[in-house]
C-alpha cells in the first residue's frame, strides 16, 4: 500500500492556508517595531518585547506536534490544528493595532504568535502525511509559493491603503494609523477565509491506513532515519545539570555586574531547560512515561541530519529577526534621518519598509518553484549556500545605501534567502524523520527557528547600545554576516536527498 501521487490542484489546496498564516505573519514582521515605538517603545527595548513570538513557538509547536501526531477527529488528524489557531488569530489581529497601551501590545503579539503557530506547525507535518516522499519537494515549495504571496500582499497594506486609497497614515501621539488598522483587519478575515479553503478542500489519510504505509516502509524508513541510539537516563541527568548549573552560573556574573536586565531571559531559559531534563531522567528511571517524557526524551534523539540543519537554522533565524526587528528604524534613521514617530517622514519611511518586506517576500514566491530546479542541477547543499549568502550580502549592502529606491536591490537577494529557509532545510530533513513522529520532530525542528530568536530579543538591544550607539543599521550588518555564516553551514550537512521536479 503505498500514498497516491497527488494533482497539482490539490497540493495547492492542502497549502493554500499557508497564504493566510503569512498575511498575520506579515503584518506582524512589517508592523510590530512601528507599534511598539508608537506606543512609547525606546530603541533597545523593542527586541525584548518582540520576545513573546519566539517563546510561544518554542512552548507551543513540540506540544502541538506531539498531540497532533496522536489526534482523530471528525475533522482529521492535523485540520483541528489549523483551524482553532486561524480562529484565534484572526481575533488577535484585530485586537492588536488597537492596543491602548504598550503591555497590551506586547501580550497581544504573545496570543497572535502562539495562535499562528498552533495553525503552522501542523502544515509542515501535513505534507509529510499526505504526500509521497518524491513529492514533498513539490510541497515545500508550494508552501513557499504562499508564505512569499501572502506576504507579499501583507506587507504592501499600509502602503497601499495610505497611497492608493487615501487612508490615513499618520496618527496622534500613541495612537495606531488607521492605514495600519484596516491592514490588521483585512489580514485578520484573510487568515480564516485562506485556512478554511484547506480545512474544506482537502482530507487526510485515516489511522489504519496511515499504519499500513508505516508498517509497509518500516524497513525503509530504519534504514534512512539517521537517529542515534537512544539517549541514556544518565546523560540526559548529566546535561541536565550541566545547563541549569552554566545558566545559574552566568545570571549571577550578570546580576553582580549589573548587566541589562533582558540577559537574565536567555540564561533564566538554560536553567529551565536543564529542570525540566532533570525530571524527565528521574521520572523515566522510575518508569513513568507519558507525554512529558517523551517530549523532553526525543528531543536528545534528534537524528544526526537534523542536528546539522539546526546550526544552519540558528544563524538563517538569527539574522532574519535581526531585520524584522530593526529594518524600520534602521531605515527611518539611518536612510531618512528621522526618529519622530509622528512626523509625516518617519511614517513614510515606515511604508516603504512595508513595500520593501513585499519586494523579498514576492522575490521569494517568484523562486519558489526555481530553487528545486537549481538543487536538481548544483544540489541542495549548494542551492542553500548560495541562497543564504546572497541575502546576507543584501543585508549587509543597507548600511552603503542613501536613496530609498536603491533598497528595492538588497531585498532581491533577502528574497532569495528567504524562498530558500522556507524550503530547502525541510527538503534536506525530510527523509531522516520517522513518520511517526513527524509533526513531534517538525515542531521541534522549529527550536532552531524560535530559540535564535531569543537569542536576538535579549542581546541585539544590549549589543546595539552597547557597542553601536544604538544605531539599529548595525543590527543588519550583524544579520548579514550571521546568514552568511549559516550558508556555510550548509557544508556539514550529510545531504541524500534528490529531487525530483514533478508535473
Amino acid at each position: 500500500m503505498e500514498k497516491r501521487k497527488l494533482s497539482f490542484w490539490e497540493i495547492w489546496n492542502m497549502s493554500f492556508g499557508f497564504l493566510g498564516i503569512q498575511f498575520g505573519f506579515a503584518l506582524q514582521n512589517a508592523n510590530t517595531s512601528r507599534i511598539f515605538e508608537t506606543l512609547g517603545a525606546k530603541i533597545d527595548e523593542i527586541p525584548i518585547l518582540w520576545i513573546a513570538a519566539p517563546v510561544s513557538g518554542l512552548i507551543i509547536q513540540p506540544i502541538i506536534g506531539y498531540f497532533s501526531d496522536r489526534t482523530w477527529t471528525r475533522l482529521g488528524r492535523r485540520r483541528p490544528y489549523f483551524l482553532i489557531g486561524a480562529i484565534l488569530s484572526s481575533a488577535a489581529l484585530f485586537v492588536m493595532p488597537n492596543s491602548p497601551t504598550l503591555w497590551i501590545a506586547a501580550g497581544t503579539l504573545w496570543i497572535m504568535d502562539a495562535s499562528i503557530n498552533v495553525s503552522m506547525e501542523p502544515f509542515r507535518a501535513f505534507v509529510g502525511d499526505n504526500l509521497p516522499e518524491k513529492q514533498r519537494t513539490l510541497g515545500f515549495a508550494m508552501q513557499s509559493f504562499f508564505i512569499g504571496t501572502g506576504a507579499v500582499v501583507g506587507s504592501v497594506l499600509p502602503y497601499l491603503f495610505s497611497n492608493v486609497f487615501g487612508v490615513s497614515n499618520t496618527a496622534p501621539e500613541g495612537i495606531i494609523p488607521d492605514s495600519v488598522k484596516w491592514s490588521f483587519y483585512i489580514g485578520g478575515i484573510a487568515f480564516l477565509l485562506s485556512v478554511l479553503w484547506t480545512v474544506y478542500k482537502t482530507s487526510e489519510y485515516t489511522p489504519d491506513e496511515l499504519h499500513a504505509f508505516e508498517q509497509q516502509n518500516k524497513k525503509e524508513e530504519f534504514v534512512n532515519t539517521d537517529a542515534e541510539p537512544g539517549v541514556t537516563t544518565k546523560k540526559q541527568l548529566l546535561l541536565g545539570i550541566s545547563l541549569a548549573a552554566i545558566g545559574a552560573l552566568i545570571s549571577f556574573l550578570i546580576f553582580e555586574n549589573s548587566l541589562a536586565k533582558e540577559l537574565y531571559i536567555l540564561f533564566i531559559g538554560l536553567v529551565f531547560m536543564g529542570v525540566l531534563f532533570i525530571i524527565a531522567s528521574q521520572l523515566r528511571n522510575a518508569k513513568v512515561d507519558n507525554g512529558f517524557t517523551v517530549i523532553m526524551t526525543d528531543l536528545l534523539n534528534m537524528p544526526a541530519t537534523m542536528k546539522k540543519l539546526a546550526w544552519v537554522q540558528f544563524f538563517s533565524w538569527f539574522a532574519l529577526f535581526s531585520m524584522w526587528i530593526y529594518t524600520t528604524q534602521a531605515v527611518t534613521q539611518h536612510i531618512f534621518g528621522t526618529t519622530d514617530t509622528t512626523s509625516k517622514v518617519y511614517n513614510d519611511a515606515a511604508d516603504w519598509v512595508s513595500v520593501l518586506f513585499t519586494v523579498y517576500n514576492g522575490i521569494a514566491a517568484a523562486v519558489a518553484f526555481l530553487l528545486p530546479i537549481i538543487a536538481k542541477k548544483v544540489g541542495v547543499r549548494a542551492t542553500h549556500l548560495l541562497a543564504l549568502c546572497a541575502g546576507g550580502v543584501g543585508l549587509i549592502s543597507i548600511y552603503f545605501i542613501g536613496d530609498k529606491q536603491m533598497l528595492i536591490l538588497p531585498m532581491l537577494g533577502v528574497g532569495i534567502a528567504w524562498a530558500s529557509i522556507l524550503s530547502m532545510p525541510y527538503a534536506m530533513l525530510s527523509g531522516a524523520l520517522p513518520a511517526a513522529k513527524m509533526g513531534y520532530y517538525m515542531g521541534v525542528f522549529n527550536f532552531f527557528v524560535v530559540i535564535p530568536q531569543i537569542v536576538a530579543a535579549t542581546i541585539l538591544g544590549f549589543i546595539i547600545k552597547q557597542f553601536f550607539n544604538s544605531e539599529p543599521i548595525y543590527a543588519l550588518i550583524i544579520g548579514g554576516v550571521s546568514m552568511i555564516f549559516a550558508g556555510l553551514l550548509t557544508l556539514r550537512v550529510n545531504n541524500k536527498t534528490k529531487i525530483e521536479i514533478h508535473e
